[in-house]
């Protein structure tokens, strides 16, 4: 990440900075840091009591648990198999040279608005891009929300098929523009899907063979580039949804 320690900006949705810290190697910081983001994840009332405790009770744990045991837990749920990646562009464009290209448009959104990054991460690392979403205006945060929010969908059903406490990060974020239900739709894909980090999976990528450039490899490039532009498709439609943040619980009650 690009801070070590829990330095909360007054700009921006706080909240945001949690939810990309929960999602980080587990580090001494952040055990650290655990009360001060249960105190900003209390006040943020544009999420559910119960989200809010679950996220709190989470956050207690982790400073409660020993830290080579979050680490240990961290690496099995995200270093082993793309299922479960935190890299925004694979889950879309996989390794083909459009994912190289978003990259490069995220990279130019990032600059203009002057946010460094700090270079041991890619660009759309999930918790660096809550990073530079906790700067931003509300607007641009559900306009962000909306363009990936079939990503968080997918992220979510994966973690909770697989127990993961790391699903509510996916699902708060979805929460923020009211569109939690929106994993329901995988849920029952994901179930069906073939686990990718296990010791015979893991094998059968190191055993491989290496890329050919064949009638077959530019077939697989081809339906990469339809994914990519099926994406474009959505993120034009999802702005003419006006997503936008929900106001908090208490804003909402006083109209």
């Amino acid at each position: 990440m690009a801070e070590a320690a829990l330095q909360i900006e007054p700009v921006g949705m706080r909240s945001l900075r949690v939810l990309a810290r929960l999602l980080d190697y587990p580090t001494p910081e952040l055990q650290e840091a655990a009360g001060d983001m249960i105190e900003i994840l209390g006040a943020e009332r544009r999420w559910s009591a119960v989200l809010r405790t679950e996220l709190m009770a989470w956050c207690q744990r982790i400073a409660d648990t020993d830290l080579l045991e979050l680490q240990a837990t961290y690496v099995a749920q995200f270093d082993k198999g793309r299922a479960t990646s935190l890299l925004l562009f694979e889950h879309v464009h996989g390794e083909s040279r459009d994912r190289g290209q978003a990259m490069v448009d995220l990279l130019a959104e990032y600059e203009a608005a002057g946010f460094e990054l700090d270079a041991r991460e890619l660009p759309d690392y999930l918790p660096l891009f809550l990073e530079y979403l906790s700067t931003r205006s509300e607007a641009e945060i559900a306009r962000w929300l909306g363009e990936i929010r079939h990503i968080l969908a997918l992220l979510a059903a994966r973690l909770e098929e697989r127990d993961a406490e790391h699903a509510r990060v996916p699902l708060a974020l979805l929460a923020l523009i009211g569109a939690e239900a929106d994993v329901d739709r995988y849920r029952s894909k994901v179930c069906e899907e073939e686990r990718d980090d296990t010791p015979q999976a893991l094998d059968a990528v190191w055993e491989e063979e290496a890329v050919r450039f064949s009638a077959a490899s530019d077939q697989d490039c081809a339906l990469q580039s339809a994914e990519g532009r099926r994406l474009a498709e959505r993120k034009r439609a999802t702005q003419g949804e006006a997503v936008r943040i929900l106001e908090p619980a208490s804003s909402a009650q006083k109209r």
